[in-house]
């Protein structure tokens, strides 16, 4: 009882750890993560990628299990089989010249078969052999595209996430400033300077103010999330990401001056590459013409017995060697209209590309319009953040002097904090229509 007891455990704990190891592990990031770092975590784990890596693997031995025909094929077959009756040829008889109906054969019947077979020409070998290296360029080029996908989106929502931070600092700095207003006007209004309106309007700015943190903390908690998914990140896994705000601000700095080249998208490497498959298909439909040739090679042991129990008592083996030829002479028109669809297909794709030469070009003005436009507000606001700065300076100097009433701090406040949020919203802006210039480019990088 206790043996089957220690098996029965034995075998819980195998089990159990058969399925964990069966599950793929999910790493995380166990130090605050800069943006190089997530897009790192991404290229390695996001599901997309990882699935990409697959289906390059998997092209790859595609392309090995066609090339492998032109090796030798060995076979072996084994047959056994009984007569119930056995076959009758006629055979002349040599008195009378009449043919007389004889049971010839065995009635049990095996054989044990070695066959090799050696293909020497194949149009089908030829064209996998023609498009191997296509095939392999064409799922890397399309893990490519995946992983430029991965690092835009991943880039875009760490921006975001860093955003809605830094509007949470702006918004913590504010109701510290806020309470220091409102215990101001407070001490104010109980010596008698202001009335009780002050007091009132203080409260009420808090009050906004801590409604639109809340909103904003709350952000950034769905915002992490987007960008555990877009890392392919485990959703309750800790990560905290982290950046240098001076870095972060020079990175809007992009050389406008650069002529757009569709060459370097890899949407135009994929079709070029398509393009030699297409072109590969075309020779290969011509060549529909040309024979198969393949050299065989058999030897067989063959048992035969009308007694069942002694059917392997004696052996009657032969072999052989051939070459076969085949050759298609008239298949009905098929093989012009294949060639015709071919030459089609091709013609097809020459106005894909042209398609997307265009549409590349329309992107780049696009994207590039946006960014400079985007730069431009940038500016504009970091400009007007210093204005709104100034001013709630001095104004609060005058409101604490008794020169300015406290609706002009308010405002001058509101001022600040709008500025201060629509500098890092341009920011944001920015970063991301400079992403969207230099993947217009071909130039982004990982």
């Amino acid at each position: 009882m206790k043996y089957c007891s220690s098996v029965l455990l034995f075998c819980l704990v195998w089990t159990l750890s058969t399925v964990t190891s069966a599950q793929p592990a999910t790493p995380t990031l166990t130090e605050p993560a800069y943006l190089s770092d997530c897009i790192q975590y991404a290229l390695k784990n996001q599901p997309i990628v990882r699935q990409t890596l697959i289906d390059q693997e998997i092209t790859d031995r595609n392309v090995r299990s066609a090339l492998s025909a032109w090796y030798p094929q060995i076979g072996f077959a084994y047959n056994i089989q009984h007569y119930l009756r056995l076959p009758v040829t006629l055979i002349p008889d040599q008195a009378t010249g009449e043919r007389r109906p004889v049971q010839l054969g065995a009635k049990n019947t095996s054989a044990f078969s070695f066959s090799l077979t050696q293909n020497v020409f194949n149009r089908d070998l030829l064209l996998a052999n023609r498009t191997a290296d296509a095939y392999r360029t064409q799922a890397n080029q399309t893990t490519v595209s995946n992983k430029i996908e991965v690092v835009v989106n991943v880039s875009k929502a760490f921006y975001d996430l860093v955003l809605t931070q830094r509007q949470v600092e702006v918004l913590d700095q504010d109701i510290v400033r806020l309470q220091r207003s409102l215990q101001d006007a407070t001490n104010q209004y109980q010596s008698g300077i202001v009335d009780k309106t002050d007091v009132q309007r203080a409260t009420i700015a808090l009050n906004n103010t801590r409604a639109q943190l809340k909103q904003y903390r709350d952000l950034i908690g769905a915002k992490y999330q987007i960008l555990k998914q877009l890392m392919g990140y485990p959703p309750t896994g800790q990560l905290a990401v982290t950046y240098d705000t001076l870095q972060v601000a020079n990175e809007v700095a992009l050389d406008t001056s650069q002529l757009v080249n569709p060459q370097n998208r890899i949407e135009y490497q994929l079709l070029r590459t398509q393009g030699q498959l297409l072109d590969a298909n075309v020779r290969y439909n011509k060549q529909a013409y040309l024979p198969t040739v393949s050299a065989n090679a058999n030897y067989n042991f063959l048992y035969q017995n009308n007694v069942f129990p002694q059917l392997y008592s004696q052996s009657f083996p032969n072999s052989l060697i051939a070459l076969t030829l085949g050759v298609p002479i008239f298949q009905g028109g098929r093989r012009v209209q294949q060639i015709k669809i071919a030459e089609l297909q091709v013609r097809r794709l020459q106005w894909d590309l042209a398609a997307l030469t265009s549409a590349v070009d329309a992107e780049y003005a696009q994207a590039l319009a946006n960014y400079k436009g985007n730069l431009a507000n940038y500016n504009a606001l970091r400009e007007n953040l210093a204005l709104a700065q100034d001013v709630y300076r001095i104004i609060s100097l005058q409101y604490r002097s008794g020169i300015k009433a406290y609706l002009d701090v308010i405002v001058a406040e509101a001022d600040l904090r709008t500025a201060r949020l629509a500098v890092y919203n341009a920011l944001f802006q920015v970063l991301s229509s400079k992403l969207d210039v230099q993947r217009a480019l071909g130039a982004i990088q990982f």
